[in-house]
């Protein structure tokens, strides 16, 4: 057990037997995985402002309560206003950079707001803010503009590395294409995005070796940043008929860390979100998840009237606080696992920094 926690380079078989771990050998895997976060990264947790931009988009995936074909969502679009104002917040709340997320649209009107916005952050913060935006699919031209207007990392989650299962929590036609997701991370990387990915831990159908080969296509892909959490069934999606069918929340919560832990020892220096699905199933979800090895936050600066609508999962936590109550709370509960909050900091990957 010692020698694999150590090993250099970690294969298929050795990920499987990491990710089967109960129990006090679990609690190693955790523990290593700390003592390596700490050597490589120290204690420091990065935040991202996060902006939910719209709920409105063109795909209709399995599992998501957002998916188009959801008829009983209110569907909305933040005004310039409203996102300036978020904007604005990051930088009172001395946080250094912000993620904007939204349902997937490609058109042209949305297409070019989102440049207008980057653009007006940009200017706004003086170029302090760093940008982050997780708008799904887009031509390589609309990556390379929105790239060229200021926003430097992107996350585009696979959900699911193995085809097969791709398809069984995504419709399988022109809008859901797994060979077109594959396509938009490699344009991401190729443009010079701090490019980050992830995917659902617990899903129906899904088995620690499915999870085994997602590690391994993040340590192929060599992406600089991941964002995986437990898997959370809306009963307003098609993916709900098989609830039954998944893990407990302990057992996905758990495998969630265990997800996180083997990936610090795979890729030390690479960022790693504490979800906040992980805080939906768990109350201490976040800072478990910082404790396996993930650094990263994504307090919610979304206008409170809009959150109800953005629940891609149901019974989200945090939808009611304020951005500065969260602020206060995020910091003491850090500081309880002495962990440190860096403030008016881009918090880029070390990964990335050290390879461009």
């Amino acid at each position: 057990m010692e020698e694999l926690l150590h090993k250099d380079f970690l294969e298929k078989d050795d990920l499987v037997r990491l990710l089967s771990l109960q129990g006090d050998d679990m609690k190693r895997l955790l523990a290593r995985a700390l003592e390596v976060k700490l050597k490589y990264l120290d204690n420091k947790v990065h935040l991202r402002g996060l902006i939910e931009y719209s709920n409105i988009c063109r795909k209709y995936c399995l599992y998501c309560g957002v998916r188009s074909l959801n008829d009983k969502v209110h569907r909305y679009v933040l005004t310039d206003e409203e996102v300036l104002d978020c904007a604005q917040q990051a930088m009172d709340l001395h946080y250094g950079s912000i993620a904007i997320q939204s349902g997937e649209r490609s058109d042209k009107a949305f297409t070019d707001k989102i440049t207008e916005l980057v653009r007006a952050i940009k200017k706004l913060s003086d170029g302090k803010l760093g940008i982050t935006l997780s708008l799904g699919e887009q031509s390589e031209e609309v990556y390379r503009e929105w790239f060229e207007a200021g926003a430097h990392r992107y996350l585009l989650r696979i959900e699911a590395s193995n085809e097969e299962l791709y398809y069984r929590i995504h419709p399988h036609d022109e809008r859901h294409d797994f060979q077109q997701r594959l396509s938009c991370i490699d344009t991401l990387l190729k443009l010079g995005y701090q490019t980050g990915t992830g995917v659902m831990i617990g899903l129906p159908f899904q088995t620690v070796e499915d999870l085994a080969d997602d590690l391994l296509f993040f340590r192929r892909k060599n992406v600089a940043m991941v964002g995986m959490g437990p898997f959370i069934p809306h009963q307003e999606t098609p993916l709900y008929a098989y609830a039954d069918q998944i893990p407990s929340a302990q057992d996905r919560m758990n495998m969630t860390l265990k997800m996180i832990a083997v990936l610090r020892l795979m890729m030390p220096e690479i960022n790693m979100v504490a979800a906040t699905a992980d805080q939906t199933l768990d109350p201490m979800g976040r800072e478990k998840a910082i404790m396996a090895g993930a650094n990263v936050i994504m307090p919610n600066l979304t206008p409170n009237s809009h959150r109800e609508d953005y629940l891609i999962y149901p019974d989200k936590a945090c939808v009611g606080d304020k951005p500065e109550e969260c602020s206060s709370c995020l910091d003491i509960r850090m500081r309880a696992i002495q962990h440190e909050i860096l403030y008016d900091a881009w918090g880029d990957s070390l990964a990335f920094t050290k390879s461009h």
